[in-house]
């Protein structure tokens, strides 16, 4: 597919450094660097300037709100030859927070820290990926699932003991048994199946109401890409699918996926949902998903700007899936 790489969180071509993360001297001198800049985080959100067109906020490693940050940096690459870390401020607790509004599908709330201008806040990524440009999304999604990850892994899946971060973040290392572990992604299939003129579309329970998406689902250990369409789209709808093939994907870090975009043929039409999968399914045909894109449809919403749903079916209005 010629326009992959255009979804959201990918396309950036940042410089991840790799080869400085176990050199300590490299590491040191990348944090006193004057040229080198902290990307901030908050409880999983990136702290950027909110007034559109919005950026990822980058401070200078001296800025006095890092010294309440935790110890654990995470080296996210290199910028234009300047190197980039994520500090995390998770601790801090804002004097007006709401914290039912927190986790939630999209939080809306915004948490602006005493020590740093009022034109910057934290922001929930989910409802920002389309404000900022490539790279600041590619930063920001980075920083989110490592930070996702340390939270989730603090201790030996060996042998129990608390383990340590190494390599820059991008390791823990357990200091009773030697053990080493490395960040998660989890593979997902999302799939444009279609049948003629129709794609197919499901909900899940609690979902807003009106919104509707592509099928999707957790790879199986053992399990090719193509067959995991196959068995998702036939549990949670019993249609079959023929030939498979892959379209794009896309770091989903909400909290560790990696979207595998797929095309599929339908070989049946008739649609038998499973409940406890899903809460509904049905066809749309093309002309009705422009209605929807266009906001017209009177039950069914556009497809989340940003997710590779969105992105798949756009790019299936405009016959550009080749």
């Amino acid at each position: 597919m010629k326009h992959a790489e255009t979804v959201t969180f990918g396309g950036s071509a940042l410089d991840r450094a790799g080869e400085i993360r176990e050199d300590t001297a490299a590491l040191t001198s990348a944090r006193d660097h004057p040229d080198s800049r902290a990307i901030l985080f908050w409880r999983g959100k990136p702290l950027i300037t909110p007034q559109k067109p919005s950026e990822l906020v980058r401070l200078p490693l001296d800025h006095p709100v890092l010294a309440s940050a935790s110890d654990e940096q995470i080296l996210l690459g290199r910028e234009d030859g300047a190197f980039r870390f994520a500090y995390d401020l998770s601790d801090w607790e804002p004097e007006d927070l709401d914290a039912t509004q927190l986790g939630g599908f999209l939080d809306p709330t915004e948490q602006q820290h005493p020590a740093l201008p009022d034109t910057m806040a934290f922001l929930e990524l989910r409802r920002i990926m389309t404000w900022l440009t490539p790279r600041d999304a590619e930063l920001a999604a980075t920083g989110k699932a490592i930070f996702g990850w340390h939270e989730t892994h603090k201790f030996c899946s060996k042998c129990g003991e608390k383990s340590e971060i190494s390599q820059a973040g991008w390791q823990r290392k357990c200091p009773t048994c030697a053990g080493t572990h490395f960040p998660r992604t989890d593979p997902v299939v999302i799939m444009l199946i279609t049948r003629g003129n129709k794609v197919l579309m499901g909900r899940s329970p609690g979902w807003p109401e009106g919104m509707y998406s592509l099928l999707a689902g957790f790879v199986e250990p053992g399990e090719t890409l193509e067959a995991a369409v196959r068995r998702e789209v036939f549990e949670e709808t019993g249609v079959s699918v023929g030939p498979v093939s892959y379209l794009a994907s896309q770091p989903w870090p909400f909290p560790a996926s990696l979207m595998f975009g797929c095309a599929g043929e339908a070989t049946s039409e008739e649609i038998t949902i499973d409940p406890v999968e899903i809460e509904d399914a049905l066809w749309v045909s093309r002309e009705e998903m422009m209605q929807i894109f266009a906001g017209d449809h009177p039950r069914i919403l556009p497809a989340r700007k940003g997710a590779i749903a969105h992105f798949l079916l756009e790019n299936w209005l405009a016959d550009r899936l080749d």
